[in-house]
Formats: C-alpha cells, sequence, structure tokens
C-alpha cells in the first residue's frame, strides 16, 4: 500500500510557519504583509477560490486587500488597479484571479503586475529567473509539489522524474524545479508517442494534464511516487465526483507514495501563495 501523502496536514504546517513569521515580520516593521486579491466577475469557481484565500490570509496573519470588480470592467480599468496596487506599500502580494472575462488580456494583465509583486509567479521576469535559477517568486502549484516529494523522499537528486503536461502554469516551472533538484527530467505531452512507456520508467510521475484519470497502472513503475496535479469533475454512478489525472485506485498498489484528489497538491497551492506573499514582502521592506 502506498504512502498517502497527505496535502492538508503538510500545507497546515506551511501555514503554521507563515503565521509565525508573518508576526515577526510586522513586529519589525509594523505592518502585516500585506496581499490583494482582484477578482472580476461572477464565476462561480473563482469566487470559490477567492474566498478560501482570503481566508487563508486571514489565518496566516496577513492583511488581505480584496477587490470585486464587474464582468464588464474595461482594460483600462483592470490596468489602473493594478498599477494602483504596484504603487502601495501596504501590498506586498498582487494576485488577479484567473480566467478573467474573454474580452480582457490576460497575458497583459500578468506582465503589468510588478515582478517583485507577482506571487502567482506567473510573470516572465519570475518565469525567466526560475529557469536561469536566479531567485524570484516560484508559482504556487509546482512549488507546493517540490515541498511534498521533498518531506516524503528527502534529497531528489539523481531520480529521473516524469512531468506529464506541459503548461506554462504547472508542467514548465515544475520540470524547472525538478531540474534545479537535479533530477534527471522528461517532459511528455499529447504529441510524445511512447508517453506511457517513457513514464514508467521514472522514479517520480508528476500528472498536470487535466484529463480525469488518464494515468493508469501501465504508466507507473513499482515503486514510483506519483504527484497528481489535476482536479477534475466527473459523473459517475449518476453523481459528480472530483478526481485527478491519476486513476487512484489503479496506481496507488503501485507505488510508495502518491496524492489524493482532493486532499493532495490542492492545498498546497493556497499554503504556497500565504509562503510567496511573505517572501515578497520582506524581499520589498528589505529594499526599501
Amino acid at each position: 500500500m502506498a504512502i498517502r501523502i497527505d496535502g492538508k496536514a503538510v500545507s497546515a504546517q506551511v501555514l503554521d510557519n507563515v503565521a509565525t513569521d508573518a508576526a515577526l515580520f510586522e513586529q519589525q516593521f509594523g505592518l502585516k504583509p500585506g496581499l490583494a486579491v482582484v477578482l472580476v466577475g461572477s464565476d462561480p469557481a473563482s469566487q470559490v477560490y477567492v474566498r478560501n484565500k482570503i481566508a487563508r490570509a486571514t489565518e496566516s496573519g496577513l492583511n488581505s486587500i480584496e477587490h470585486r470588480l464587474p464582468a464588464d470592467t474595461t482594460q483600462d480599468t483592470l490596468n489602473q488597479l493594478v498599477a494602483e496596487l504596484n504603487a502601495d506599500p501596504s501590498v506586498h502580494g498582487i494576485l488577479v484571479q484567473l480566467p478573467l472575462p474573454e474580452h480582457l488580456d490576460e497575458d497583459q494583465i500578468i506582465r503589468a503586475i510588478d515582478p517583485a509583486k507577482d506571487v502567482d509567479g506567473f510573470h516572465p521576469v519570475n518565469v525567466g529567473a526560475l529557469h536561469i535559477g536566479e531567485e524570484s517568486l516560484e508559482p504556487c502549484t509546482p512549488q507546493g509539489c517540490m515541498i511534498m516529494l521533498e518531506q516524503t523522499l528527502g534529497n531528489l537528486s539523481g531520480k529521473h522524474a516524469v512531468v506529464v503536461g506541459r503548461s506554462n502554469i504547472v508542467g514548465k516551472p515544475m520540470a524547472a524545479m525538478l531540474l534545479r533538484a537535479s533530477c534527471t527530467v522528461t517532459i511528455v505531452h499529447s504529441r510524445t508517442p511512447n508517453a506511457a512507456e517513457l513514464a514508467s520508467q521514472a522514479d517520480i510521475v508528476v500528472a498536470a494534464v487535466g484529463r480525469p484519470e488518464m494515468i493508469g497502472a501501465d504508466w507507473v513503475k513499482p515503486g514510483a511516487t506519483v504527484i497528481d496535479v489535476g482536479i477534475n469533475v466527473i459523473e459517475r454512478n449518476g453523481q459528480r465526483k472530483l478526481v485527478g489525472d491519476v486513476d487512484y485506485a489503479a496506481v496507488e498498489p503501485l507505488a510508495y507514495a502518491i496524492t489524493p484528489v482532493p486532499g493532495g497538491v490542492g492545498p498546497m497551492t493556497i499554503a504556497c501563495l500565504m509562503k510567496n506573499t511573505l517572501t515578497a514582502a520582506r524581499r520589498l521592506q528589505s529594499a526599501s
């Protein structure tokens, strides 16, 4: 039976550390690390995500600043708000919840955020810094995956890791972080002809493709550690169910360790957002 990597427990440790360090930050500088969250429109999933982020920020001793804008907000209005948050010394982290309404340019907004306040780690400056090994704010989901991997396996040096998926948000930065940890890294994707065969040779498999239960037993060698980033809603036996990109029932008997869905990577993403906000606050205050 595989070790079940409990993302809720690990994220609680991260948040406890953030709360302790945020209190020290407030004592030293006389203000709380500030996280501004911008939500445009009323997408139900986005509303849930924002509510959870605001709740975790408050629990962690951060100052959460929420901006809710109507769905018909113009690009100029959103750009102006981001510019104001960039200039506000009480705001250390800026998160514009994605996806945005179709008429708004997401890339333009990501580039408009000050890289020093880009707690999502999506700005090209932070992306580039990650890939060349310089100090940066790192994307939250792969950062959370790395914390769980290192807690479970210790030193990752020399391990073969296969990342399934090549998105800018998870796949590519995940590969960069694994490479930095001295893993041998392979990325497989929709055009890879022998993806399952390659994955089945890996010590670590990170699944981030957005296809429910795609990764079956033939993708995983016995004793591998499997990180499932996917969150998919399916209907089974007349009921809606949340599943990952990994067929948990098929893979769990083979693996050394595996993350469940829900309760695996998901909680780590928000915890690392809080961690990034504290990191950004420290760097900004030190530079001022």
